[in-house]
């Protein structure tokens, strides 16, 4: 059997499904093909972020956030709780209704929009001739004038310490913890080592971190990684920089772990482990014998601006390929392609893709740092506005963290954006329509701002990037 489609889809995470429902309403016949089975076996759409990143993570951020909220920052606020008691099951079950509604909200989008769904493995084969194996092992053909790729990605494994899906788990099985940990170690100080980390100390773990590179998130603006990193250590997370794991040892229900920093090597015992060391292209069985898609030298997917692959009427859009492995670049991704297979001309702008770790407070950024400018050798000027100034964060007794505007020295035009906020995933957002339209730090400060809220907090770095900021000193007068 084979069924023939303009735009076959292969994959229904956020790059996949946005790519799929945009090319369905361009009027082009779309199938979006899916392998995903959850815990109990079943398949289910919405790739990684809906079934075991984004969502659920997000899901346990927030109620974890709201347990340490009522056991310890409310007495000072003149509300008595009492004592305040965990029932991790009901939390758990609260995440999981959560995917739930939204991996199905994800099928009937789809079928609203009139996109075909086939769940079961694809694998790429000549001439845009796609196999598809169900979960009964029934294998069918699919052709289509064109391909979009959206495999998504899949945790890295270290041989130093293989997870054995019990005390050593990747962030899927430390999404599913059925009893909080006494001791957790993570792998790995990123984002996605940060927010399990917050999860499960808020929760009454005691964890370390253990962070290969000698520099805490490498990614960010420094002043911000600086200060974030004497926060999460006052919040009770032991981030321990330069540490490499050289081995594991398994124990009477512990996992021992050695490690070597600087100092030499070092042994330090856990009930249970998280590697959380990033993530790569998934691309096992995508192709089959004489199919090639060209990689890059990570190992991603091979891609152009437009997302063209190197076989023809071939795309890839989302974690497969080069860039932040982020939902939303993903998405537009998709969008971008299904837009050009149609016959418009969209483009990604990649210098405004926001970039956010869902701690508390939050870290986000977006555009060029203090040090890739440097490096670049382009000249700027910074504006910081701290929290601790602002007062709707002081009555929010959310003080903790800063704003930073950074701005081209001669133009003024805004180059980067980087905020450590309560809301900072939702601060960002201003930021990445200002640089969109190409605003200047001038622009920002010309802005009327509601009073009070912490996005005032934006318009004052941006004052302050000339000196004219009203709620700090100012180093400048006219």
């Amino acid at each position: 059997m084979s069924d023939a489609y303009e735009v076959a889809v292969i994959g229904a995470g956020p790059a996949g499904y946005h790519a799929a429902i945009r090319a369905a309403q361009l009027g082009l016949k779309t199938v979006c093909i899916d392998r995903w089975i959850d815990a109990a076996g079943a398949p289910v759409l919405g790739g990684t972020c809906l079934n075991v990143g984004c969502i659920p993570s997000k899901a346990l951020l927030d109620a974890s956030h709201k347990f340490e909220q009522a056991r310890s920052e409310l007495k000072p606020l003149g509300i008595k709780t009492g004592k305040v008691s965990l029932d991790l099951k009901t939390m758990q079950d609260h995440k999981t209704q959560i995917v739930k509604n939204l991996t199905q909200g994800v099928a009937g989008l789809l079928k609203a929009n009139g996109v075909e769904v086939q769940l079961g493995s694809a694998r790429l084969d000549q001439g845009n001739v796609i196999n598809v194996t169900d979960n009964l092992g029934v294998e069918h053909q699919v052709t289509a004038g064109a391909v979009i790729v959206a495999p998504g990605s899949k945790p890295i494994d270290i041989g130093a310490c293989p997870m054995d899906g019990d005390q050593i788990v990747d962030s899927t099985g430390a999404l599913a913890f059925e009893a909080v940990p006494k001791t957790l170690g993570i792998i790995g100080a990123g984002v996605i080592g940060l927010e399990l980390g917050s999860v499960w100390s808020r929760l009454g773990s005691q964890v370390v971190l253990l962070e290969a590179l000698p520099e805490f998130l490498p990614a960010a603006d420094r002043q911000l990684a600086k200060a974030a990193l004497k926060l999460f250590g006052e919040q009770g997370l032991d981030i321990r920089l330069g540490a490499t794991v050289v081995n594991r040892h398994q124990n009477k229900g512990k996992v021992e772990l050695e490690y070597s920093d600087s100092d030499g090597t070092h042994t330090i015992a856990f009930d249970r482990v998280i590697v959380a060391v990033g993530r790569r292209p998934d691309l096992a069985g995508l192709c089959g014998d004489g199919v090639e898609l060209k990689l890059d030298e990570r190992g991603a997917i091979d891609v152009d601006q437009h997302c063209q692959t190197s076989l023809a009427n071939v795309f890839a859009v989302g974690d497969a390929v080069r860039g932040p492995m982020l939902a939303h670049k993903g998405m537009e991704e998709g969008i971008m392609v299904a837009e050009r297979l149609a016959g418009a001309k969209p483009q990604v702008n990649y210098d405004t893709v926001p970039s956010v770790i869902y701690t508390h407070p939050e870290i986000a950024w977006v555009g060029k740092s203090e040090i890739e400018l440097k490096q670049e050798d382009v000249p700027f000027k910074v504006g910081v506005f701290p929290l601790a100034a602002s007062g709707r964060a002081l009555a929010s007794s959310e003080t903790a963290g800063m704003i930073k505007v950074i701005a081209h020295a001669d133009s003024d035009r805004i180059l980067g954006v980087h905020v450590m906020a309560a809301h900072g995933s939702e601060l960002i957002a201003e930021a990445v329509i200002a640089m969109e339209f190409g605003a200047s730090a001038e622009d920002l400060g010309l802005t009327m701002f509601a009073h009070p809220t912490l996005s005032e907090g934006l318009h004052e770095a941006a004052l302050a990037v000339s000196g004219h900021a009203i709620h700090i000193a100012n180093r400048k007068r006219r």
